[in-house]
Protein backbone atom coordinates (compact mmCIF):
# COMPACT_ATOMS: atom_id res chain seq x y z
CA UNK A 1 0.00 0.00 0.00
CA UNK A 2 1.20 3.59 -0.55
CA UNK A 3 3.30 5.05 2.22
CA UNK A 4 3.15 8.70 3.22
CA UNK A 5 2.13 8.62 6.86
CA UNK A 6 3.92 7.50 9.99
CA UNK A 7 2.52 4.13 11.04
CA UNK A 8 3.62 4.33 14.65
CA UNK A 9 3.82 7.10 17.19
CA UNK A 10 7.04 9.01 16.66
CA UNK A 11 8.23 11.45 19.31
CA UNK A 12 9.84 14.81 18.56
CA UNK A 13 11.33 17.31 21.01
CA UNK A 14 11.67 20.95 19.93
CA UNK A 15 13.87 23.25 22.03
CA UNK A 16 14.76 26.96 22.07
CA UNK A 17 11.36 28.40 21.24
CA UNK A 18 11.26 27.07 17.67
CA UNK A 19 8.37 28.63 15.76
CA UNK A 20 5.01 26.84 16.24
CA UNK A 21 4.89 26.20 12.49
CA UNK A 22 7.38 23.36 13.08
CA UNK A 23 5.11 21.74 15.66
CA UNK A 24 2.14 22.12 13.33
CA UNK A 25 3.97 20.46 10.42
CA UNK A 26 5.23 17.55 12.50
CA UNK A 27 1.88 16.99 14.21
CA UNK A 28 0.13 16.97 10.84
CA UNK A 29 2.53 14.22 9.73
CA UNK A 30 1.71 11.99 12.71
CA UNK A 31 4.40 13.01 15.23
CA UNK A 32 3.86 13.49 18.94
CA UNK A 33 5.60 16.81 19.67
CA UNK A 34 6.95 18.24 22.91
CA UNK A 35 8.32 21.78 23.09
CA UNK A 36 10.66 23.64 25.42
CA UNK A 37 11.28 27.37 25.29
CA UNK A 38 14.99 27.36 26.17
CA UNK A 39 18.20 25.49 25.43
CA UNK A 40 19.18 22.56 27.62
CA UNK A 41 22.53 21.71 29.13
CA UNK A 42 24.12 18.31 28.52
CA UNK A 43 22.64 16.48 31.53
CA UNK A 44 19.17 17.98 31.01
CA UNK A 45 19.32 17.17 27.31
CA UNK A 46 20.23 13.53 27.87
CA UNK A 47 17.33 13.17 30.27
CA UNK A 48 14.91 14.91 27.92
CA UNK A 49 15.96 12.69 24.98
CA UNK A 50 14.83 9.48 26.68
CA UNK A 51 12.50 7.84 24.16
CA UNK A 52 12.74 10.77 21.71
CA UNK A 53 13.16 9.97 18.00
CA UNK A 54 13.64 13.49 16.58
CA UNK A 55 15.30 16.56 18.12
CA UNK A 56 14.89 20.15 16.99
CA UNK A 57 17.31 22.85 18.19
CA UNK A 58 18.51 26.29 17.24
CA UNK A 59 22.03 27.66 17.77
CA UNK A 60 22.43 27.39 21.56
CA UNK A 61 21.91 23.72 22.43
CA UNK A 62 25.09 21.65 22.07
CA UNK A 63 24.58 18.09 20.84
CA UNK A 64 27.94 16.55 21.69
CA UNK A 65 29.27 13.06 21.07
CA UNK A 66 28.62 12.27 24.73
CA UNK A 67 24.97 13.33 24.43
CA UNK A 68 24.59 11.31 21.23
CA UNK A 69 26.04 8.21 22.88
CA UNK A 70 23.32 8.43 25.54
CA UNK A 71 20.41 8.89 23.13
CA UNK A 72 19.95 5.46 21.47
CA UNK A 73 16.43 6.18 20.21
CA UNK A 74 17.41 9.38 18.37
CA UNK A 75 17.04 9.14 14.57
CA UNK A 76 17.59 12.69 13.37
CA UNK A 77 18.44 16.22 14.52
CA UNK A 78 17.02 19.35 12.94
CA UNK A 79 18.99 22.58 13.32
CA UNK A 80 16.35 25.28 12.85
CA UNK A 81 19.03 27.75 11.73
CA UNK A 82 21.90 27.87 9.26
CA UNK A 83 24.84 26.78 11.41
CA UNK A 84 25.44 23.20 12.55
CA UNK A 85 28.66 23.62 14.53
CA UNK A 86 26.64 23.00 17.73
CA UNK A 87 26.17 19.38 16.57
CA UNK A 88 28.92 16.76 16.45
CA UNK A 89 28.04 15.73 12.90
CA UNK A 90 30.59 12.90 12.67
CA UNK A 91 29.42 11.33 15.92
CA UNK A 92 25.82 11.67 14.77
CA UNK A 93 26.53 9.95 11.44
CA UNK A 94 28.43 7.15 13.19
CA UNK A 95 25.41 6.63 15.45
CA UNK A 96 23.06 6.55 12.45
CA UNK A 97 21.54 9.95 13.21
CA UNK A 98 20.80 12.24 10.27
CA UNK A 99 21.15 16.02 10.64
CA UNK A 100 19.37 18.75 8.70
CA UNK A 101 19.51 22.55 8.75
CA UNK A 102 17.93 25.54 7.02
CA UNK A 103 20.63 26.92 4.71
CA UNK A 104 18.40 29.37 2.82
CA UNK A 105 15.32 30.26 4.87
CA UNK A 106 16.73 33.22 6.81
CA UNK A 107 19.08 34.55 4.13
CA UNK A 108 16.98 37.61 3.37
CA UNK A 109 16.60 38.51 7.05
CA UNK A 110 20.37 38.49 7.63
CA UNK A 111 21.01 40.51 4.48
CA UNK A 112 18.43 43.17 5.37
CA UNK A 113 19.99 43.57 8.83
CA UNK A 114 23.43 43.98 7.26
CA UNK A 115 22.16 46.66 4.87
CA UNK A 116 20.41 48.49 7.72
CA UNK A 117 23.58 48.44 9.81
CA UNK A 118 25.81 49.61 6.97
CA UNK A 119 23.58 52.65 6.45
CA UNK A 120 23.21 53.27 10.20
CA UNK A 121 26.96 53.27 10.73
CA UNK A 122 27.67 55.38 7.65
CA UNK A 123 25.19 57.99 8.92
CA UNK A 124 26.32 57.56 12.56
CA UNK A 125 22.72 56.99 13.60
CA UNK A 126 23.62 55.25 16.86
CA UNK A 127 25.39 58.36 18.15
CA UNK A 128 22.70 60.75 16.89
CA UNK A 129 20.01 58.62 18.51
CA UNK A 130 21.89 58.53 21.84
CA UNK A 131 22.39 62.31 21.74
CA UNK A 132 18.70 62.95 21.07
CA UNK A 133 17.65 60.73 23.96
CA UNK A 134 20.09 62.66 26.13
CA UNK A 135 18.49 65.95 25.04
CA UNK A 136 21.30 67.08 22.73
CA UNK A 137 20.33 68.55 19.34
CA UNK A 138 23.49 67.97 17.30
CA UNK A 139 22.51 68.78 13.73
CA UNK A 140 25.66 68.29 11.64
CA UNK A 141 26.86 66.39 8.58
CA UNK A 142 30.29 65.76 10.10
CA UNK A 143 31.21 62.08 9.84
CA UNK A 144 28.05 61.12 7.94
CA UNK A 145 28.28 59.58 4.49
CA UNK A 146 26.11 58.09 1.78
CA UNK A 147 26.81 54.45 1.00
CA UNK A 148 26.43 55.10 -2.72
CA UNK A 149 29.81 54.94 -4.43
CA UNK A 150 31.57 53.33 -1.46
CA UNK A 151 33.29 49.93 -1.71
CA UNK A 152 31.84 46.96 0.15
CA UNK A 153 34.10 43.95 0.66
CA UNK A 154 32.27 40.68 1.34
CA UNK A 155 34.23 37.86 2.95
CA UNK A 156 32.40 34.63 2.11
CA UNK A 157 30.25 34.65 -1.03
CA UNK A 158 27.72 31.94 -0.19
CA UNK A 159 23.96 32.40 -0.05
CA UNK A 160 24.03 35.40 2.29
CA UNK A 161 27.14 37.05 0.84
CA UNK A 162 25.82 36.78 -2.71
CA UNK A 163 22.41 38.26 -1.87
CA UNK A 164 24.05 41.05 0.12
CA UNK A 165 26.12 41.73 -2.98
CA UNK A 166 22.99 42.22 -5.10
CA UNK A 167 21.24 44.56 -2.65
CA UNK A 168 24.38 46.58 -1.97
CA UNK A 169 24.94 47.07 -5.67
CA UNK A 170 21.32 48.24 -6.02
CA UNK A 171 22.20 50.97 -3.49
CA UNK A 172 25.07 52.06 -5.71
CA UNK A 173 27.92 50.40 -3.84
CA UNK A 174 30.93 48.88 -5.54
CA UNK A 175 31.23 45.24 -4.45
CA UNK A 176 34.33 43.09 -4.04
CA UNK A 177 34.28 39.59 -2.61
CA UNK A 178 36.70 36.94 -1.43
CA UNK A 179 35.91 33.24 -0.99
CA UNK A 180 38.10 30.15 -0.79
CA UNK A 181 35.56 28.35 -3.03
CA UNK A 182 35.08 29.15 -6.70
CA UNK A 183 31.97 31.37 -6.75
CA UNK A 184 30.23 32.96 -9.71
CA UNK A 185 29.97 36.77 -9.31
CA UNK A 186 26.49 38.27 -9.42
CA UNK A 187 25.87 41.60 -11.15
CA UNK A 188 29.00 43.72 -11.27
CA UNK A 189 30.62 42.22 -8.17
CA UNK A 190 34.31 41.46 -8.63
CA UNK A 191 36.21 38.59 -7.09
CA UNK A 192 39.63 39.25 -5.57
CA UNK A 193 42.33 36.64 -5.12
CA UNK A 194 43.29 37.23 -1.48
CA UNK A 195 41.72 38.47 1.74
CA UNK A 196 44.50 41.05 2.01
CA UNK A 197 43.60 42.50 -1.38
CA UNK A 198 39.96 42.82 -0.36
CA UNK A 199 40.72 44.46 2.99
CA UNK A 200 43.01 47.09 1.50
CA UNK A 201 40.33 48.23 -0.98
CA UNK A 202 37.15 48.05 1.11
CA UNK A 203 35.66 50.95 3.05
CA UNK A 204 33.13 48.54 4.56
CA UNK A 205 33.80 44.85 5.25
CA UNK A 206 31.03 42.33 5.98
CA UNK A 207 31.92 38.76 6.99
CA UNK A 208 29.78 35.73 6.03
CA UNK A 209 31.93 32.61 6.47
CA UNK A 210 31.03 29.29 8.08
CA UNK A 211 31.81 28.17 11.61
CA UNK A 212 34.67 25.78 10.92
CA UNK A 213 37.48 25.79 13.48
CA UNK A 214 39.95 27.02 10.86
CA UNK A 215 38.11 30.35 10.78
CA UNK A 216 38.83 31.09 14.46
CA UNK A 217 40.28 34.62 14.79
CA UNK A 218 40.14 35.09 11.03
CA UNK A 219 40.01 38.80 11.87
CA UNK A 220 42.61 40.13 14.29
CA UNK A 221 44.92 43.12 14.66
CA UNK A 222 46.69 42.43 11.36
CA UNK A 223 43.46 42.29 9.35
CA UNK A 224 42.01 45.45 10.90
CA UNK A 225 45.28 47.28 10.25
CA UNK A 226 45.02 46.37 6.55
CA UNK A 227 41.63 48.07 6.23
CA UNK A 228 41.52 51.76 5.21
CA UNK A 229 41.38 54.25 8.06
CA UNK A 230 37.81 54.99 9.16
CA UNK A 231 36.45 51.80 7.58
CA UNK A 232 33.34 49.99 8.86
CA UNK A 233 33.20 46.33 9.92
CA UNK A 234 30.30 43.86 10.25
CA UNK A 235 30.16 40.30 11.60
CA UNK A 236 26.83 38.51 11.33
CA UNK A 237 28.08 34.93 10.93
CA UNK A 238 30.06 33.33 13.81
CA UNK A 239 31.47 34.90 16.97
CA UNK A 240 34.75 33.03 17.12
CA UNK A 241 36.04 34.39 13.82
CA UNK A 242 36.80 37.83 15.31
CA UNK A 243 39.35 38.72 17.99
CA UNK A 244 37.24 41.16 19.99
CA UNK A 245 40.21 42.58 21.84
CA UNK A 246 41.78 43.52 18.51
CA UNK A 247 38.50 44.97 17.26
CA UNK A 248 38.14 47.02 20.44
CA UNK A 249 41.63 48.44 20.01
CA UNK A 250 41.01 49.29 16.35
CA UNK A 251 37.79 51.08 17.29
CA UNK A 252 39.35 52.89 20.25
CA UNK A 253 42.21 54.17 18.10
CA UNK A 254 39.78 55.45 15.48
CA UNK A 255 41.25 53.27 12.75
CA UNK A 256 37.91 51.47 12.47
CA UNK A 257 35.08 54.03 12.48
CA UNK A 258 32.23 51.67 13.32
CA UNK A 259 31.30 48.05 13.85
CA UNK A 260 28.11 45.99 13.85
CA UNK A 261 28.35 42.69 15.71
CA UNK A 262 25.51 40.16 15.93
CA UNK A 263 27.47 37.11 17.10
CA UNK A 264 29.96 36.65 19.94
CA UNK A 265 32.62 34.15 21.08
CA UNK A 266 30.58 33.40 24.19
CA UNK A 267 26.84 33.86 24.09
CA UNK A 268 24.33 33.43 26.93
CA UNK A 269 22.41 30.18 26.83
CA UNK A 270 19.08 31.69 27.85
CA UNK A 271 17.01 34.72 26.98
CA UNK A 272 17.31 37.68 29.38
CA UNK A 273 20.64 36.35 30.70
CA UNK A 274 23.37 38.84 31.63
CA UNK A 275 25.69 39.72 28.75
CA UNK A 276 29.16 41.28 28.85
CA UNK A 277 31.31 42.41 25.92
CA UNK A 278 34.50 44.42 25.52
CA UNK A 279 32.63 46.41 22.86
CA UNK A 280 29.85 47.69 25.11
CA UNK A 281 29.60 51.47 25.49
CA UNK A 282 31.63 52.30 22.40
CA UNK A 283 30.18 54.97 20.08
CA UNK A 284 29.05 53.89 16.62
CA UNK A 285 29.09 50.22 17.61
CA UNK A 286 25.89 48.26 17.05
CA UNK A 287 25.51 45.16 19.22
CA UNK A 288 22.60 42.79 18.59
CA UNK A 289 21.86 39.45 20.34
CA UNK A 290 22.32 37.00 17.45
CA UNK A 291 19.14 38.11 15.70
CA UNK A 292 20.33 38.16 12.08
CA UNK A 293 17.79 35.52 11.10
CA UNK A 294 15.24 36.36 13.76
CA UNK A 295 12.34 37.77 11.81
CA UNK A 296 8.88 36.27 11.98
CA UNK A 297 8.98 35.55 8.26
CA UNK A 298 12.28 33.69 8.51
CA UNK A 299 11.22 31.70 11.57
CA UNK A 300 8.03 30.54 9.87
CA UNK A 301 9.98 29.45 6.79
CA UNK A 302 12.64 27.71 8.89
CA UNK A 303 10.04 25.92 11.00
CA UNK A 304 8.22 24.64 7.93
CA UNK A 305 11.38 23.68 6.02
CA UNK A 306 13.29 21.76 8.71
CA UNK A 307 10.20 20.06 10.12
CA UNK A 308 9.39 18.91 6.59
CA UNK A 309 12.88 17.46 6.20
CA UNK A 310 12.55 15.53 9.47
CA UNK A 311 9.13 14.17 8.51
CA UNK A 312 10.36 13.18 5.04
CA UNK A 313 13.28 11.31 6.56
CA UNK A 314 11.01 9.42 8.94
CA UNK A 315 8.39 8.51 6.38
CA UNK A 316 10.31 8.03 3.12
CA UNK A 317 13.97 7.79 4.20
CA UNK A 318 14.81 10.90 2.14
CA UNK A 319 18.11 12.52 3.13
CA UNK A 320 17.89 15.38 0.65
CA UNK A 321 19.93 18.34 1.98
CA UNK A 322 21.24 16.43 5.00
CA UNK A 323 24.48 17.90 6.32
CA UNK A 324 26.01 14.60 7.44
CA UNK A 325 24.38 11.79 5.40
CA UNK A 326 24.69 10.85 1.73
CA UNK A 327 22.05 12.72 -0.27
CA UNK A 328 19.14 10.68 -1.65
CA UNK A 329 15.89 12.44 -2.57
CA UNK A 330 13.37 9.66 -1.98
CA UNK A 331 9.68 10.10 -2.70
CA UNK A 332 6.57 8.02 -1.94
CA UNK A 333 6.75 4.26 -2.40
CA UNK A 334 4.60 1.15 -2.74
CA UNK A 335 4.65 -1.84 -0.40
CA UNK A 336 7.85 -1.79 1.68
CA UNK A 337 11.03 0.30 1.76
CA UNK A 338 14.24 -0.67 3.55
CA UNK A 339 16.83 1.99 4.37
CA UNK A 340 20.32 0.87 5.28
CA UNK A 341 23.06 3.16 6.62
CA UNK A 342 26.53 1.67 6.64
CA UNK A 343 30.23 2.35 6.49
CA UNK A 344 31.41 2.93 2.95
CA UNK A 345 33.18 -0.38 2.39
CA UNK A 346 33.05 -2.75 -0.61
CA UNK A 347 30.42 -5.47 -0.75
CA UNK A 348 27.60 -3.99 1.33
CA UNK A 349 25.16 -3.65 -1.57
CA UNK A 350 25.90 -7.20 -2.71
CA UNK A 351 25.20 -8.47 0.81
CA UNK A 352 21.94 -6.53 0.97
CA UNK A 353 20.73 -7.90 -2.35
CA UNK A 354 21.75 -11.44 -1.44
CA UNK A 355 19.56 -11.28 1.66
CA UNK A 356 16.65 -9.85 -0.34
CA UNK A 357 16.98 -12.68 -2.89
CA UNK A 358 17.13 -15.37 -0.22
CA UNK A 359 13.97 -13.86 1.31
CA UNK A 360 12.14 -14.06 -2.06
CA UNK A 361 11.88 -10.28 -2.28
CA UNK A 362 11.97 -8.69 -5.71
CA UNK A 363 13.66 -5.27 -5.90
CA UNK A 364 11.38 -2.64 -7.39
CA UNK A 365 13.79 0.28 -7.05
CA UNK A 366 17.13 0.88 -5.39
CA UNK A 367 19.35 3.90 -4.75
CA UNK A 368 22.82 4.06 -3.22
CA UNK A 369 24.84 7.15 -2.34
CA UNK A 370 28.06 7.63 -0.39
CA UNK A 371 29.56 10.54 1.49
CA UNK A 372 33.06 10.12 2.83
CA UNK A 373 33.05 7.09 5.10
CA UNK A 374 29.24 6.69 5.07
CA UNK A 375 27.04 4.81 2.60
CA UNK A 376 23.25 4.91 2.39
CA UNK A 377 21.00 2.54 0.45
CA UNK A 378 17.25 2.78 -0.11
CA UNK A 379 15.54 -0.30 -1.52
CA UNK A 380 11.86 -0.70 -2.41
CA UNK A 381 10.93 -4.38 -2.30
CA UNK A 382 7.92 -6.28 -3.59
CA UNK A 383 6.66 -8.88 -1.19
CA UNK A 384 6.47 -9.17 2.58
CA UNK A 385 9.79 -9.06 4.48
CA UNK A 386 10.29 -12.25 6.47
CA UNK A 387 10.56 -12.25 10.29
CA UNK A 388 14.16 -11.81 11.32
CA UNK A 389 15.25 -10.30 8.01
CA UNK A 390 16.01 -6.90 9.59
CA UNK A 391 18.22 -8.61 12.14
CA UNK A 392 20.04 -10.31 9.29
CA UNK A 393 20.49 -6.97 7.50
CA UNK A 394 21.77 -5.41 10.72
CA UNK A 395 24.44 -8.10 10.95
CA UNK A 396 26.00 -7.09 7.62
CA UNK A 397 29.53 -5.93 8.33
CA UNK A 398 29.63 -2.11 8.61
CA UNK A 399 25.93 -1.61 9.26
CA UNK A 400 25.15 1.52 11.30
CA UNK A 401 21.35 1.52 11.14
CA UNK A 402 18.58 -0.25 9.24
CA UNK A 403 14.88 0.63 9.11
CA UNK A 404 11.78 -0.89 7.50
CA UNK A 405 9.24 1.63 6.20
CA UNK A 406 5.71 0.76 5.18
Amino acid sequence: MPSGLAFHLVKALLLENIHPEAERVLASRGFEVQTHSTALGADELVQALDGVDYLGIRSTTDVTADVIAQAPSLRAIGAFCIGTNQIDLDAAAEAGIAAFNAPYSNTRSVVELAIAEIISMARRLTEKNANMHAGLWEKTATGSHEVRGRTLGIVGYGNIGAQLSVLAEALGMRVLFYDIADRLPLGNARRVDTLEELLKQSETVSVHVDGRVENTNLFGAREFALMPRRALFLNLCRGHIVDHEALHDALASGHIAGAAIDVFPQEPKKRDAHFVSKLQGMPNVILTPHVGGSTLEAQVDIGRYVAGKLADYEQTGSTSMSVNFPDIAAGPFQAHRIVHLHRNVPGVLASLNSIFASSDLNIGAQSLATRGQIGYAITDVQGAPQPGMLDELARIDGTLRVRLLG
